[in-house]
């Protein structure tokens, strides 16, 4: 069988070609952005493209069985450029998928669709969607989409994963991981006290092969998926550090005036930190995954801090490499604009 990985010079995409080849497909990339084939399974092929051009896409589906569509706009691009990317890019997708004869098309979708979590309970599959910013609300639609063609025929299974990690995952953890290398204080947003979820990117893959191999009314459905070990703030992000061995801490600050000012540093455009980010950095933040554990028998292997910390080692092997690779994507290292300011503040050691 052949996959199609929309998004492949992605994260995500990468891993996904690695564990897909593991099964012995036949694995396919699309992107808009140059792809090192060095990096991927023998035989891979690669498409350069947009997925809003269907003619590009009628191309790259040839002989394709089955489509990861991974390729989205990131909350650091302009409002625009996601809703474009995310809903019309999706849309273009499933019609070329629906002419083409497509088995399946698995969309990859956010937990960002849930909005800002308001306390103490698992966000369920059914629960109402209020997705934070040009992001978030851009997935609602890209769903609304899905649903559509699924109408018309397509199977479409949706996938919500949690914000997922692993090695050659960069973006907002490589700033993390460069404040922490450099034993840096590591300022968090109100107590730390609150269980927030993470994803591994091999769970990631192993649920994207699920939906492809699964039966076919059964996975023609949405699903969460998330770490089944998570533990707070201050727990998981303290393994980590107790991990590195720096000499880093956590420093607690309150979270109405810092989500203040990383509101007004974010507008000004001096910060990489985007609102989803911060607006729910205080919050219990998880997601259910009954729905997929009781379906299919999954669970993922990986806890919050074993990813964190393979994350890091990751990074700190691949550091003088890492420095080269400044850009917006998950794969690239962000610039820390006015963070970087504040790194050195964090770093002073005061006698007190």
């Amino acid at each position: 069988m052949r996959v199609l990985i929309t998004g492949g010079a992605g994260f995500l995409g990468l891993h996904t070609a690695r564990g897909f080849a593991k099964k012995g497909y036949d694995v396919r990339l699309l992107d808009i952005a140059p792809v090192d084939l060095e990096e991927y399974p023998p035989g891979t092929e690669y498409v350069r493209g947009d997925v809003r051009d269907k003619d590009t896409l009628e191309r790259a589906m040839d002989g394709v069985d089955v489509v990861i569509h991974a390729a989205a706009a990131l909350p650091l691009w302009s409002p625009e450029e996601i809703w474009d990317v995310n809903v019309n890019g999706t849309r273009a997708v499933l019609d070329v998928a629906l002419k083409k004869g497509v088995d399946r098309v698995v969309f990859i979708s956010s937990t960002a669709v849930y909005g800002i979590p308001e306390g103490g309970r698992a966000e369920r599959e059914d629960d109402p969607l209020r997705g934070v910013g040009p992001y978030g609300e851009s997935k609602i639609a890209a769903e609304r989409v899905c649903e559509e063609y699924r109408k018309k025929g397509l199977t479409v299974p949706i996938l919500r994963p949690k914000t997922f990690i692993g090695p050659e995952r960069l973006g907002i953890f490589s700033i993390l991981f460069d404040w922490i290398k450099d034993g840096a204080r590591i300022p968090i947003v109100g107590d730390g006290n609150n269980r927030y979820q993470l994803l591994d990117v091999d769970d990631l893959v192993d649920a994207e092969l699920l939906m492809v191999e699964g039966d076919g009314e059964l996975v023609n459905d949405v699903f969460n998926v998330g770490a089944e070990r998570f533990g707070t703030w201050n727990e998981d992000l303290g393994a980590l550090i107790d991990h590195a061995g720096t000499g880093s801490t956590i420093l607690h600050l309150p979270a109405g005036p810092t989500k203040f000012l990383l509101r007004f540093l974010e507008k000004l455009r001096l910060s990489p930190l985007y609102e989803w980010a911060y607006s729910t950095a205080d919050r219990d933040h998880y997601v259910s995954i009954e729905k997929i554990v009781n379906t299919f028998n999954w669970h993922p292997r990986y806890s919050n801090a074993e990813s964190l910390i393979r994350t890091y080692d990751w990074f700190i092997e691949n550091y003088d490499e890492l420095k080269k690779k400044e850009g917006v994507t998950h794969r690239s290292v962000w610039k820390q604009g006015v963070l970087s300011v504040v790194k050195r503040l964090m770093m002073i050691r005061f006698p007190f």
